[in-house]
């Protein structure tokens, strides 16, 4: 069934805008660490040009932390979708959730391995199994969790980060440490596998200290949706534009502050508290980028917002993956093997670039067909079986999950 406008009427158009614009922060984030080992190791490049310290700031500043917080909002917002798509058919939603969550490690797994030791998918898939058990309480008791888990997560971070500005700077290892991924990534397609295996409990642990801030973006997701907050006529533009208000101040001070102690001007020993500032103070940036695109779809830019971002968010997936395929084509032994020789500002314009494609990709896509390759996949491991016609389904909320 051919769809000429690009927008599937079972389908939250706010949820998937939301989603499309959210992949490009995760591509700047992620390519920036894809193709560059001084920000893998979390230092900073000696003798950077003006131009390359400019990007890796405005990257840190505008994008670390917020992005990956609101792809975790928008999946616990999709989780009550999914709940409510299971039980309208008659389906064990407990066992849709559990395929998919199982689904979504198999991938994680094979995304970190083959691609990009820093995935996502593999956390929310095990995440998602506490999800899956708190789905029955209220918005309220929600609410409050997420901010008990995410406030005790940031206060202890924040206070390790004031006891590390005692320390001495930057350890000199730290660049010695860059010369076996370089030589790695540039070899050959064995060597990347073999790094990213080596990489990979790395990865894992990294994992584990973002897992507080992705749950409390779950719970918090929930809330939402259980609230139906992004359903047509869920937020006022009074509310849109307190929440907005209040996010960039409080949001925009500690991305400030973080990307200074994290790049400079401050001292490399302010990072780790500018770590702890910038996660205490990213959901208010993040609910600020969020409530400004809805005030936007909200206006008379609405058809035109729409229309951008909404086949990008419906394969959201498909460009998530696609993203780690074509940076690490261009990085590693897999095509080009220009790691570590792009400077930040470069790998700013490229992921710009890409992500341009890819939406213009979507859209081509989403007007012929109504999954994306990995989304379709993920929905046949989901059903248990070939996920079904267009017509069978039934509700504006059939198909709006996140990641598929």
């Amino acid at each position: 069934m051919t769809i000429n406008t690009g927008v599937d009427p079972r389908r939250l158009p706010a949820v998937d805008a939301l989603r499309g614009f959210a992949l490009l922060g995760i591509l700047v984030v992620n390519s920036a660490q894809m193709m560059d080992p001084y920000v893998v190791e979390g230092i900073r490049r000696p003798g950077a040009p003006l131009w390359d310290q400019a990007a890796v700031w405005l990257v840190t500043a505008l994008a670390t932390f917020k992005f990956y917080l609101l792809f975790s909002f928008l999946f616990g917002y999709s989780f009550t979708l999914q709940q409510t798509s299971a039980e309208r058919d008659a389906g064990n939603a407990t066992a849709r959730f559990l395929r998919r969550s199982l689904g979504l490690v198999l991938l994680g797994l094979a995304h970190a391995v083959v691609l990009y030791s820093g995935d996502i998918l593999l956390t929310y898939g095990l995440l998602g199994l506490i999800l899956l058990c708190a789905r029955r309480i209220g918005p309220a008791t929600a609410v409050k969790a997420a901010a008990w888990i995410y406030g005790v997560y940031v206060v202890v971070l924040t206070g390790l980060g004031a006891l590390a500005t005692q320390v001495d700077d930057e350890e000199p290892a730290a660049h010695q440490r860059i010369a076996q991924p370089l030589a790695a990534y540039r070899g050959s397609p064995g060597t990347v596998v073999q790094e990213n295996l080596d990489r990979l409990p790395e990865a894992l642990l990294g994992s584990l200290l973002m897992a507080p801030g992705v749950l409390g973006a779950f719970l918090l997701g929930l809330a939402a949706g259980k609230r139906r907050l992004l359903a047509s006529g869920g937020a006022d533009r009074p509310r849109l534009l307190r929440i907005t208000a209040v996010g960039l101040s409080a949001g925009v001070p500690g991305a400030l502050f973080f990307a200074s102690a994290a790049d400079g001007p401050l001292e490399a020993r302010w990072q780790l508290l500018g770590i702890g500032v910038g996660m205490l103070t990213a959901p208010a940036l993040s609910a600020a980028y969020a409530c400004l695109l809805l005030l936007l779809l909200h206006s008379s830019w609405g058809d035109r917002v729409r229309r951008l971002f909404v086949p990008a968010g419906r394969l959201a997936l498909t460009n998530y993956l696609g993203q780690s395929l074509i940076t690490m084509f261009v990085a590693t032994a897999y095509g080009l093997s220009l790691y570590g020789q792009v400077g930040p500002a470069a790998v700013l314009l490229l992921a710009g670039a890409v992500y341009a494609l890819q939406l213009a990709l979507s859209t081509a896509w989403t007007r012929r067909h109504r999954h994306g390759p990995a989304e379709w996949l993920l929905r046949a491991i989901t059903l248990a079986g070939r996920p079904g016609r267009a017509g069978t389904q039934r509700g504006p909320e059939r198909e709006a999950a996140h990641l598929g």
